[in-house]
């Protein structure tokens, strides 16, 4: 790979010439790429897993971008790490053989954010997406590009009682999916920021379905 990412990649256990499906996972802010693959345990096997490192250090760990303040990014940090993130999707297809039609993305918190971004420039290229606690920052709606998006699903879930992104955000992400035709699956739950077994129960069922899914780009 080109990329300048840290990640680590988890193959499946038919790792064949054939085309595989893909996991690619974003972590919160402060954390890493072993975070979230104790959400993915579920699908170890089946898919290739990529799981990225942010590229910015911030203790203990690290971060997908900077910010003036929770919810308003840096923007021209912001944009070249949604550059640099399209990128090592694209490069990863290629060179492990992945399959266009089961790409997915997964992320928390701030890598909530880069996913909901991604699913809005990769479009189509995206089966379906997972945004949990997270939010689409305001100059993502109003000025980035879209790729076409009527055949992209999204899962989004928020804590009801969040005060470190508030739930609003959340509800705001939904509503402008919806509006632009992504197929949008929306839950809440009585938690704050983190998942509930109840959240990750749904979050697996909802890639189980789509992973099985057989419908196919044209």
């Amino acid at each position: 790979m080109k990329s300048p990412y840290t990640f680590k990649h988890i193959a499946p256990l038919n790792n064949s010439d054939e085309l595989q499906p893909a996991l690619f996972l974003f972590h919160g802010l402060g954390s890493n790429e072993n975070d979230l693959l104790q959400l993915v345990q579920d699908f170890k096997g089946q898919c290739h897993i990529f799981s990225m490192r942010g590229p910015i250090t911030h203790s203990p760990g690290f971060a997908f971008y900077t910010f003036e303040e929770e919810g308003k990014p840096i923007r021209e940090v912001f944009d070249k790490m949604i550059t640099f993130s399209q990128s090592f999707i694209l490069e990863a297809i290629e060179q492990f053989n992945l399959d266009i039609n089961k790409i997915f993305l997964i992320g928390f918190n701030q890598g909530a954010a880069v996913v909901e971004t991604l699913t809005l420039t990769l479009g189509n290229l995206i089966k379906a997406s997972v945004a949990l606690s997270g939010y689409l920052p305001e100059f993502v709606m109003n000025e980035y590009k879209k790729a076409p998006l009527d055949r992209t699903k999204i899962f989004i879930s928020h804590g009801e009682y969040d005060y470190d992104f508030p739930i609003q955000w959340a509800q705001s992400s939904k509503e402008y999916f919806k509006e632009i035709g992504v197929q949008v699956t929306f839950k809440t739950y009585p938690d704050g920021h983190g998942v509930t077994p109840e959240n990750l129960g749904d979050m697996v069922g909802f890639i189980a379905e789509n992973l099985a899914d057989t419908d196919e780009l044209n």
